[in-house]
């Protein structure tokens, strides 16, 4: 009997309306096509491991998705999220629990010939009680949908912490990567650097030479010393910079490599599969991590309006117990000491100064900043793309002009070397071909690093690696 009473409150909780508004998806307020136009394979078709070429970065960014203290944080607060959410759900069933209880009391009565100190008064009554049963205490019936609401919105918390780690795991890919290949350019500018230095020393020692033997001026010489003073300036100023790049590298990893690393490729020698087809903007809305997290941020905010709207409505709970209760132990189980009792509550609203009406807003002001949350991730992820896009046309034909200035500097620093050297020209026609030359290889270099860079922010951007869900280490949503 007491199962069939159980069974008939939790269906008529169920069973209530709801008051939250339907979920409608906000409107794009973005293009609906890109500017630039890609073909080429789906960025969420490739994973990461097939996404980048170079062995030590895969190895760098596998140590970075193991060990990020920060992607640890983030699967934390999916752990919490849904503990929440399992708390808030428990309260849509009723809670039953199993009480025992056995009590002695014993009552004097001050009669003649009694001494209650010495203990010793016949007309004292001593009385046994126990008590077992099981018993289910202020369940609400959901007439309303206020407890399926905040379930409704505990669980879209839930959802929506899961998206908002995946949303780091893309952006801490892209950090380690953005890193590595600042220090990969760094370091082939290192050597560049390193050469360069050595060159230059050489060509003063020769310049100090010809002015001992009265060949050339000390302007010469002095002129040979400022190549190699900017040379050696622009190596420290590299060392300086690339060592912070690695200090950075080792935060987002986790902490130093337990192994060495497997050996780097060229920056110019990356293996990035380049031609990614960007799809339409509206194909963001299910490939973005960030977006799938505002939505579910924007479902939370609808239904927690329900459960304002609810507030409005009577409340009823009930009560119950089944058990028995008994004067002797050895008859507590017998049908004479069966007992039980039902109860209901009735919680009607009449005034309260306006309170359930200021939540309500509070509720629609809510859900009005997370639609605006929405739209505005959906605007930057359309941004991101459409950057990646521009600058990817735009750094091959920046790479391709830098690759020719390249090779006519060198012609020019080797022609200017030939005029000193026959008596034409002045070293500083030597000096000037020389700089530029240097500045064009160090350009050239970070050109190729950023054009590697932004092909990764395109990939990220539109979501790669997406078939990948569920066996990131995050749970599937």
């Amino acid at each position: 009997m007491a199962k069939q009473h159980i069974a008939l409150l939790a269906g008529a909780s169920l069973a209530g309306c709801s008051f939250a508004p339907a979920y409608q998806q906000p409107s794009l307020p973005v293009a609906p096509v890109y500017a630039e136009l890609a073909e080429g394979t789906p960025a969420t078709d490739i994973a990461w491991r097939d996404y980048f070429g170079d062995p030590r970065l895969r190895a760098y960014l596998e140590a970075a998705l193991t060990h990020n203290r920060d992607l640890a944080a983030s699967l934390a607060r999916i752990a919490e999220a849904r503990a929440q959410y399992r708390i808030q759900d428990a309260s849509r069933l009723p809670h039953i629990d199993l009480s025992g209880a056995a009590n002695r009391t014993r009552t004097p009565f001050n009669v003649a010939g009694g001494d209650p100190a010495a203990g010793t008064n016949p007309s004292a009554i001593t009385t046994n009680i126990f008590q077992t049963g099981v018993g289910v205490s202020a369940f609400e019936l959901d007439l309303w949908g206020r407890v399926r609401n905040l379930s409704d919105a505990a669980r879209a918390g839930y959802l929506a912490s899961i998206e908002g780690a995946r949303a780091f795991r893309l952006s801490l890919i892209s950090s380690v990567a953005a890193a590595y290949f600042q220090l990969r350019a760094g370091e082939e500018q290192i050597a560049l650097a390193e050469r360069t230095v050595a060159s230059r020393q050489e060509g003063g020692e020769i310049a100090r030479i010809r002015m001992d033997a009265g060949v050339t001026s000390s302007v010469d010489y002095d002129q040979s010393m400022t190549l190699l003073t900017q040379a050696r300036t622009e190596l420290a100023q590299v060392q300086r910079t690339t060592a912070q790049t690695a200090n950075l590298l080792t935060v987002l990893i986790g902490g130093p490599p337990g192994t060495p690393p497997p050996a780097p490729r060229a920056i110019d020698d990356q293996g990035l599969i380049m031609e990614i087809d960007a799809g339409l903007p509206s194909s963001l809305l299910v490939n973005r991590p960030d977006i799938l997290q505002a939505e579910q941020q924007l479902r939370a905010a609808n239904a927690n309006i329900g459960a304002a709207r609810a507030a409005f409505f009577p409340s009823i709970s009930l009560t119950g117990n089944y058990g028995f209760t008994s004067t002797e132990l050895s008859e507590l189980f017998k049908g004479s000491a069966q007992s039980w009792s039902f109860g209901g509550g009735l919680n009607l609203p009449i005034f309260d100064a306006g309170r359930r009406g200021a939540e309500l807003g509070v509720a629609k002001a809510r859900r009005d900043q997370a639609v605006a949350g929405y739209q505005k991730a959906v605007q930057t992820a359309f941004r991101e793309v459409s950057d990646a896009l521009a600058g990817r046309q735009r750094l091959r034909e920046q790479i391709a002009a830098q690759v020719d200035a390249v090779a006519a500097q060198s012609r020019l620093a080797e022609t200017a070397r030939l005029r000193y050297d026959n008596g034409i020209a002045l070293y500083l026609e030597v000096l000037d071909a020389e700089r530029n030359l240097f500045a064009s290889e160090q350009q050239l270099l970070q050109l190729r690093s950023a054009e590697l860079q932004n092909a990764v922010s395109l990939y990220i951007a539109l979501g790669g690696g997406l078939r990948e869900r569920g066996s990131d280490g995050i749970p599937g949503g």
